[in-house]
């Protein structure tokens, strides 16, 4: 999901999100994302970072499922509508996964022998291991410019700080 050329010389600015898809807080963020994204086009680069939590049996599965997902080309509709159902996800697991890859138009055979042969493991690992090792603790966690925003006891003020950052990272370019 990135695309250095943007117009323009000035590369996007990166807002990696650690987040985990049966994780309530990390719909409730969907709302700041989408305000970003449309405020700033493509001069914010904003990527999905994989961070399952231990504590939600199928966010494992559905990190997995998101990579197949970005795969066939429709990573950002597929978590989106899994965040939107993270309770249902919750009761179904897997079935729900592959329902909503059916909806969206994905191939759910190709989903479902993905969650088999483990082909994401490495991608979802690497995110984790990388989230940890800079502090990650819970969903949602922004990173910016250098700086860990831990969303997973607030959301109130990170689009705001956010904000501020990318600004000032842009202003930096120009």
């Amino acid at each position: 999901m990135n695309d250095a050329t943007t117009s323009g010389s000035a590369r996007p600015v990166v807002l990696d999100v650690w987040c985990e898809l049966q994780c309530p807080d990390c719909t409730a963020a969907l709302d700041d994302l989408r305000a970003l994204r449309e405020h700033y086009g493509d001069r914010l680069d904003i990527r999905l970072r994989h961070f399952p939590l231990a504590k939600h049996q199928h966010a494992y599965a559905a990190a997995q499922a998101a990579e197949e997902a970005m795969e066939q080309g429709k990573g950002r509709p597929f978590v989106e509508a899994v965040l939107a159902r993270t309770e249902e996800l919750g009761a179904k697991g897997e079935q729900l996964l592959l329902a909503v890859a059916g909806e969206l138009g994905l191939d759910a055979e190709e989903m479902d022998t993905a969650l088999i042969d483990g082909r994401h493991l490495l991608a979802v690992d690497a995110d984790q291991a990388e989230g940890k090792a800079i502090g990650v603790t819970g969903t949602p966690t922004y990173t910016i410019g250098g700086e860990l925003l831990d969303g997973s006891k607030s959301q109130d003020g990170l689009r705001e700080r956010i904000t501020e950052i990318a600004d000032r990272l842009l202003a930096g370019q120009g």
